[in-house]
């Protein structure tokens, strides 16, 4: 797992260029059907629209690029759709750009400009998240050592506390970033005095939309 960009939600944005009707769509995708199935769900929608141009890119590294021009010049929609949403670090992410034509032709320059504008505005409606992995840390301790954990998770950013379970003991669960779990659990077993359990409950990706976890999923 590592951390990656991509959109927080389905999206729908129009443009008008030279009399040509464009509507971008963007959306999450977690795997190649869902991708199809969105697609499909926008070519049944207009289908009687002059061009239907689907792009998508899947995984970490890029490993699923998939794009089409329907019917475009070759090179001017779906590669520079393609390319943006790589130069952008994004990926899980499918986008389609449906084109009603207004009667004036765009010429390539133009062709590659309003099919990556009308990508950008989509993704922009979208609202482009960060996807980071945290680790998610379940500590127990006695209640007097409550406060002086708190005070120390107020002062450190790079803790996100999840949880608080009131029982005979009290456990917290917050989210640490994998680089930081060392330094952190070493200080927290130092504040305690050792005299807490501490459990690791895995990596997850916290979705972060303008600073603010809003998803985690494992």
């Amino acid at each position: 797992m590592k951390n990656f960009r991509t959109v927080f939600k389905a999206s729908e944005a129009e443009l008008h260029i030279s009399k040509s009707r464009f509507i971008g769509y963007a959306k999450p995708v977690e795997d190649e059907n869902d991708a199809i199935r969105f697609i499909e769900k926008i070519k049944k929608q207009h289908w009687n629209a002059t061009h239907n141009v689907p792009v998508y890119v899947l995984g970490e590294n890029y490993d699923i690029q998939r794009y089409s021009d329907d019917g475009e010049p070759s090179g001017t929609a779906g590669i520079p759709i393609l390319e943006m949403l790589k130069k952008e670090g994004l990926t899980d992410v499918c986008i389609v750009i449906t084109r009603y034509f207004g009667g004036v032709k765009l010429g390539t320059g133009g062709l590659v400009r309003a099919y990556t504008q009308s990508a950008k505005a989509a993704l922009e409606a979208a609202i482009i998240v960060e996807k980071k992995v945290f680790v998610l840390l379940r500590l127990t301790v006695a209640y007097h050592f409550h406060g002086k954990l708190q005070n120390y998770f107020m002062g450190e950013p790079q803790i996100i506390l999840k949880d608080t379970q009131y029982t005979d003991y009290i456990t917290l669960e917050i989210y640490v970033q994998p680089d930081d779990e060392a330094r952190i659990t070493d200080h927290i077993v130092e504040l305690t005095a050792g005299q807490i359990d501490i459990e690791n409950g895995g990596a997850f990706y916290l979705t972060i939309k303008e600073g603010v976890v809003v998803e985690a999923k494992a």
